[in-house]
């Protein structure tokens, strides 16, 4: 549901015909008129000229997502031990190196080439036919390469979330294999199924504009299996593992939270009203997380804490995410506000009483972000947000809720069967976790020969 029609003017509110605070408020006022060149929040006719301010808005975004990589490398490596920072570091940046050449050669093709409802065909091989001109049926405004090139920069993060869940104790040349087989076997055939044309959920009418199912559960799906499979860190029931240096967290959840204005409102696929409305709910539901976890942190631990507030930014982000360009700025506020209470749970509570070991939270952020964000989609989405979406349960369309149910429940179960077979066959042909002594010492030095800080362990 990426595709991005021409523009048109609208002119009316169907918000005028309610009063309160009703399900007109949830969805937000869209507003009588348009500006006069035609940029409103839908798009209508199709273009198929290359439109230079789209084009420039999409390439942009696609840095700002860029950056989120290195972003959460920050994020990650200020949140291990010193011994492990580089580690961690390095794991982004060759996810960045190894899926950038795996995108151009073979992944965009399986993810979005003409194919059957599961995957893309090879057509597009070593971008073979994907040129300069736009691609109408993905976008009809900007060259088919910068479409292109902006989903990779989501196909090289999403295997990058995964990270959190193994931190301090996966081998390098394990984890290389392991996030271009993943990235391969799972993250293609998802993509394709939810954003592809033909593909099976796609046909079905999940929405998902930025990334709910095909990055976040997808990501914290993997997660939660690669964190139970690997097993716990050393010591992990005996000794805390504070962050070792918070300050660079809070750098890195800035860069995310600045990057995800490039992954959610460049997911409009143009500069227009679409593009605004995912911006502001995106930065409204992160915000309104992030003050949610604080209170809820106030609550329960007896003081705010900046770990807390950052998570629960990230974990508003994560639920805006496959929303945004389908809900208006009151329900950003209801979605971020309760995806820091149910995030918060599964971190303070349910891991522990579970047991497992999901180092940095991935599952329990973006895995259950995500599927809170898929879900309260199929509830607030409005047409009058986005004609080109659907109306939710919450505006007469229960369908579209379990439609979402149905698209997050088949995201859960491909991804923990084939994330399991790819770690299985990893370490059987490998072995994927370094030995004890290796762990003891760090990652750092044992798998790059590199500190991060010249002072004693």
């Amino acid at each position: 549901m990426r595709t991005r029609k021409g523009n048109t003017k609208r002119g009316g509110t169907w918000g005028s015909r309610l009063t309160g605070f009703t399900l007109a408020t949830l969805a937000g006022s869209v507003g009588s008129t348009y500006a006069s060149d035609g940029n409103s929040i839908a798009s209508g006719a199709a273009k198929h000229a290359i439109d230079t301010g789209d084009t420039a808005w999409v390439l942009t975004c696609a840095a700002l997502v860029m950056l989120m990589t290195p972003g959460l490398a920050f994020f990650y490596g200020g949140l291990v031990r010193r011994k492990n920072v580089l580690g961690v570091l390095m794991q982004c940046f060759i996810i960045l190196a190894a899926l950038s050449l795996q995108w151009v050669l073979f992944g965009y093709s399986l993810s979005f080439a003409p194919g059957n409802g599961f995957i893309g065909s090879l057509k597009w091989f070593g971008l073979k036919g994907v040129g300069l001109a736009p691609y109408p049926d993905y976008s009809s405004t900007v060259p088919h390469q910068a479409f292109m090139i902006f989903q990779g920069m989501f196909a090289i993060i999403t295997p990058a979330l995964i990270i959190g869940a193994f931190a301090e104790r996966m081998k390098f040349s394990a984890f290389l294999v392991f996030t271009i087989l993943w990235a391969t076997f799972v993250y293609d055939p998802v993509a394709h199924m939810v954003w592809g044309i033909g593909g099976w959920l796609r046909n079905l009418g999940a929405l998902d504009f930025a990334g709910g199912t095909v990055v976040h559960i997808n990501a914290g799906i993997a997660a939660l299996i690669t964190a139970i499979v690997i097993g716990k860190r050393r010591y992990y029931d005996k000794h805390p593992t504070p962050p070792h240096n918070l300050p660079f967290s809070v750098l890195g959840a800035a860069m995310l939270w600045f990057g995800w204005f490039g992954f959610n409102a460049g997911s409009a696929l143009g500069a227009n009203g679409l593009a605004t409305n995912a911006f502001v709910v995106t930065n409204t539901a992160a915000a309104a997380a992030a003050l949610s976890w604080a209170l809820l942190d106030w609550r329960f631990n007896g003081n705010p804490t900046m770990l807390g507030t950052i998570s629960g930014a990230v974990a508003g982000l994560v639920a805006i995410t496959p929303a945004a360009g389908y809900v208006g700025v009151a329900a950003a506020i209801v979605i971020g506000l309760l995806a820091s209470v149910f995030c918060y749970v599964a971190v303070g509570f349910v891991k522990h009483k579970l047991g497992y070991d999901d180092s940095l939270d991935a599952f329990g952020i973006h895995g259950i972000g995500g599927i809170w964000g898929a879900l309260a989609t199929g509830l607030f989405a409005a047409k009058a947000i986005n004609p080109a979406g659907a109306d939710g349960l919450l505006f007469g369309n229960p369908r579209q809720f379990l439609i979402q149910l149905a698209a997050v429940l088949v995201t859960i179960v491909y991804a923990l069967v084939i994330t399991f077979i790819i770690y299985k066959l990893v370490d059987v042909v490998i072995g994927v976790r370094v030995v004890e002594e290796k762990e003891a010492m760090g990652l750092d030095l044992t798998q790059h020969n590199e500190r991060a800080y010249t002072m004693l362990e």
